[in-house]
């Protein structure tokens, strides 16, 4: 039985916790969408020299093979420091998009699974409930992310390909057309970002829980910058989680947007005859440090600035309710 069915069985909408908490309305969801751009853009594009590093060893592993640090010298030396900020402008546009669609999407779909599933049982469900949200999420996301990434990834992999993104878009549409220009990395993109994002929210709300557990703190009795290092915290081990879990599909995403990367044919086939090429040990392993210190220190500064941007807007986030705790 699938993830959305078995949140979806056989239960009356009940939105008691909802209203408890709420409201929950489109401006908390415009509020979501607002800090969830704004977080994912600000910390990628703070993170754009790291990422350029990390796409140059997985595109060019026998050239930049001697680590992270390594690799930030060999770029500076070869084509100067600008280098590092390659990908810059794709980078901040695309993932303010993703992130609007990410955090408001998976603010609207948890809390309205929680609504219909009542209070008590979505406290059961958490779990399924976050995984199911940032899945049905991260899809919508992705569709409008995709051609902004096979830009950036354009820029980085050939650096005199075009200025930038204005110029870089409408040369690759014109030269490869709209879906082998721009969703030829789709199934790839899929295949990483929505493992790694359901991962990120399911492993990031668990490991909060722990810690609030651990401190024997209560989240809505504690200070402001408790709650933002609770945040932090527990957003650096979901997000070394996720980089793990979504590591091999963002080599391959790396590579299939390489120009010529994969021979001819349809998109399939070049991604298995990459994926052969390559091996798996080198598509798990290949750049894996370097996109662990990345997407850790990413995904804690998201957490973070999500939270922040949430309360200074006077947005109170939704949070499941432990039935036995209740007082």
């Amino acid at each position: 039985m699938s993830l959305t069915a078995l949140l979806m069985k056989q239960h009356k909408p009940n939105t008691a916790g909802a209203k408890v908490q709420g409201p929950f309305d489109l401006t908390y969801y415009v509020k979501g969408a607002f800090a969830g751009g704004l977080c994912c853009s600000i910390t990628h594009g703070a993170l754009c020299p790291v990422d350029v590093v990390k796409t140059r060893i997985q595109l060019e592993p026998q050239k930049y093979n001697r680590g992270m640090v390594a690799g930030f010298g060999q770029v500076i030396a070869s084509e100067g420091v600008g280098a590092l900020a390659t990908g810059l402008g794709p980078t901040v546009v695309g993932y303010f998009i993703q992130g609007w669609f990410k955090f408001g999407g998976v603010e609207f779909f948890k809390i309205n699974f929680a609504s219909y599933l009542g209070e008590e049982r979505a406290w059961e469900l958490r779990i399924p409930i976050y995984l199911t949200a940032a899945a049905c999420a991260e899809f919508i996301a992705d569709i409008f992310l995709c051609p902004l990434e096979a830009t950036r990834i354009r820029l980085v992999s050939n650096p005199e390909y075009a200025s930038g993104l204005i110029a870089a878009f409408p040369k690759i549409l014109k030269e490869d057309g709209l879906i082998t220009g721009f969703y030829s990395g789709f199934g790839p993109i899929l295949l990483k970002q929505i493992p790694y994002t359901m991962a990120k929210f399911a492993v990031q709300g668990a490991a909060a829980e722990q810690i609030w557990k651990a401190t024997g703190l209560n989240a809505s009795e504690s200070s402001e910058s408790t709650k933002l290092a609770v945040s932090l915290s527990s957003g650096v081990v979901a997000g070394v989680a996720a980089a793990i879990i979504s590591h091999p599909a963002d080599t391959l995403l790396s590579l299939i947007n390489k120009e010529g990367a994969g021979g001819e044919g349809s998109i399939m086939t070049r991604l298995t005859r990459l994926a052969y090429e390559v091996g798996f040990v080198k598509l798990c392993l290949t750049g894996l440090g370097a996109r662990c210190v990345m997407i850790g220190s990413l995904t804690a500064g998201q957490f973070g600035i999500f939270d922040t941007i949430m309360t200074m807007t006077g947005a109170k986030k939704f949070k499941f309710v432990n039935p036995d705790e209740k007082h």
